[in-house]
């Protein structure tokens, strides 16, 4: 992993960094999973492949017992991390972009802000997360990079423990595209 930036915000740490984060050391990695949770491209394609079968199969398992119908766009689950540095992993669904007229903004805004929270519900305080629905799913990303910076923000200013958020891109070229956005949006102090 290379450290872009790695700064506090009020008693939180906010790290922007740019590798693969199926190497990320954070307590949670989340994942940018589709509805199924059975894997695919992408970023689920290899958090599913480094964590190994095991992972596979506790998703079957949440599946059959609480999704049989498949993660709704925008709420979150947690499992083990298995084979992965991370203990956890954190899995949402992003929202397919339609052209900004079916919602979402809203979607993605609580993909980020259901992965914090079900963190937070497991006593997790160091969460590491990709760009969610930029790849596949098309989102536009310095729209969807300014969602995600409003629902961490908004996350943040009300919580008493301290969170370490680490956002993690795989090209050095999105990194620094999202350190301009970071810096627009005045989260950066």
């Amino acid at each position: 992993m290379k450290d872009l930036l790695n700064f506090s915000y009020g008693k939180h740490r906010i790290i922007v960094e740019v590798g693969d984060i199926t190497e990320s050391d954070a307590d949670a990695i989340v994942n940018a999973a589709n509805s199924s949770l059975m894997g695919g491209g992408g970023v689920d394609g290899a958090i599913h492949s480094a964590a190994g079968p095991e992972l596979d199969a506790e998703l079957a398992e949440i599946r059959r017992r609480r999704y049989p119908g498949g993660l709704p766009p925008g709420e979150a689950v947690i499992t083990r991390g298995y084979r992965l540095k991370s203990a956890h992993v954190i899995h949402t669904v992003g929202p397919v972009w339609m052209g900004g007229h079916g919602g979402e903004d809203e979607v993605l805004y609580r993909a980020y802000k259901n992965s914090m929270m079900v963190a937070a519900d497991n006593g997790i305080r160091d969460i590491a997360f990709p760009a969610i629905s930029t790849g596949a799913y098309g989102f536009p990303f310095d729209h969807a990079e300014r969602i995600a910076i409003r629902s961490v923000r908004d996350f943040l200013n009300g919580q008493n423990d301290a969170y370490t958020i680490r956002f993690i891109f795989y090209t050095e070229s999105q990194g620094r595209e999202f350190l301009s956005i970071l810096a627009k949006n005045g989260m950066m102090q």
